[in-house]
Order: structure tokens, then sequence, then C-alpha cells
């Protein structure tokens, strides 16, 4: 009943392993904590430390354990049944073959990548030395996201925030540019200003090299234009005609005006030869 990718996650390797799954009642998501429910008559918790800490149940039988998974860049989510810890489930998140050469370019580009995370410490420390990120942010909660962009921005940086969850939607927001996954949760794509349909993050430097590209293209059209008009408007009100007697006919200043709406769709059009790979 989670759209979490945590929760897509479980499901799949639930049906990996053909195991019958019921029905869940008096469903709760508690916000970057976990999940808790009633199934077949028993009270289950499945989450972070801090969910089970909640509950008054101690998990450091397996906080060893679970560790362990972390520092293999696994997220490790405990069990509990009826108040009991049962156990824990750890879901990889593989990283995509394209990730670190997008990282990489957009490093070349001159920015700072910051790894802003939910996720335990020691597994979000895994990941990011494997992807050469400049600063790690775990444990964070959404309103803690959302902090953290505005903490950059009062430091005077503009900050651009790509994420996919529910958790990630108040940071999105508050980003100057928020970029959703079109892979993620619903009301991070509405949050966003920008949705990469692939849920690529190569998207980004796509995007941001076609934005580039759109500004200066606009750049140009605006001197094309004000260069035109300044040139045009006299020569139209007859400001030669004292000196060499030239007019300009009324059907020449309609073809010269929509020349000059070509000229700049024209330009607009050289746009698709913008190599963005």
């Amino acid at each position: 009943m989670s759209e979490h990718p945590l929760a897509e996650a479980i499901l799949s390797g639930a049906a990996d392993r053909d195991l019958a799954l019921s029905d869940a009642q008096d469903f709760d998501a508690v916000t970057g904590k976990g999940v808790s429910g009633m199934v077949d008559g028993k009270r289950i918790l499945l989450g972070n430390r801090a969910l089970l800490d909640d509950a008054g149940i101690d998990t450091v039988p397996i906080a060893a354990e679970a560790d362990t998974r972390r520092d293999a860049g696994e997220t490790a989510m405990f069990v509990a049944i009826d108040g009991v810890l049962a156990g824990l489930i750890a879901v990889a998140d593989p990283i995509k073959d394209s990730t670190p050469d997008a990282l990489a370019r957009l490093h070349a580009s001159g920015l700072k990548i910051v790894m802003a995370t939910g996720d335990n410490i020691r597994t979000a420390k895994a990941v990011a030395a494997k992807l050469g990120t400049d600063d790690v942010r775990a444990d964070l909660l959404p309103e803690d996201k959302g902090a953290l962009i505005a903490e950059l921005q009062a430091a005077g940086a503009k900050v651009a925030m790509a994420g996919d969850g529910v958790n990630d939607a108040p940071a999105l927001a508050q980003a100057d540019v928020g970029i959703a996954m079109g892979t993620g949760a619903d009301v991070a794509i509405e949050s966003a200003g920008i949705t990469l349909v692939k849920g690529d993050l190569t998207g980004i430097v796509r995007a941001r090299l076609l934005a580039k590209a759109t500004m200066a293209n606009i750049h140009q059209n605006l001197f094309f234009a004000f260069v035109y008009n300044t040139a045009g408007v006299p020569i139209a009100a007859g400001v030669l005609f004292p000196v060499f007697g030239i007019l300009l006919s009324p059907m020449f200043a309609a073809a010269a005006m929509s020349l000059s709406s070509v000229s700049v769709v024209g330009n607009a059009l050289r746009l698709r030869q913008v190599k963005l790979g």
C-alpha cells in the first residue's frame, strides 16, 4: 500500500520468491521512518531504527548484521511482529551505469554534488564513495532535506534538487530548480519544475546543455530584432527621404517585417542541431 521505491523492491523480491502476500489492514506510513499495519491479525512494523525505538523495541541484537549490510551499500530495514524484533530486510539500489558519467560531467561543469538521503549514514557513505560526491547528508527527514536546500541558498548557492520520492517533495519545492524522476512518486513530480521522463541523471546534463543553448539563442534573437528594428523603423519613417529621396513602400515594409519573424524562427530552429549527448 506504499508507493515508496523500497516498498516496490520488497514486493518485487516477494514475487521472485513466489510468496503469497496477505492484505494489510490499518496501514500507516510514518514519514521518514517506515510503515506499520495489521497482517493476519499481527501488528507489523517495517522501517529504520527510529521507528522501532519509538515502539520501544530494541534493535541491538541484529545491529551488527544491519551495519554489515549498510557498509555494502544496502538499505537495512528492521521488522518487528507484535512488538518483538523479528529480523531485517536488506534492499540494494544498484547504481545505474550512466550515473557516474553523468555526475562526472556535472562536476566538470563546475557544479558541487551533494547526496541528501533519509538512509543510514553508513549506506550513504558506501554509495557516495562509488560516485565521488562532494558531500553526504544522511538520516534526513523530509523537512531536513528542505532545510538543507534553504541552508545552501542562504549561503549564496543556486540549488538544483533531483529526487523521486514523497520525502523529496519539500526539497524539490524549495530548490531553485526542482528535478523529478518520471519513474518516481506523483507528489515529487508535482513539486518539481522539471520531470525527467526516463529517470536517468544523464537527463540533467542534457537539460542543462539545452537550457544554455536556448538562452544563448534567445539573446541572439533579441540582438537581431533590436538591430533590425533600429535600422528599419527610421527608414520606414522616411529618414532617408530628405537626403536621398528614398521612401519605403508599405509592401516592402510588410515583407521586411515578415522576414524579421522568419529570421528569428529560423535561428530558433537551429536548436534542433544542438548535441546533447
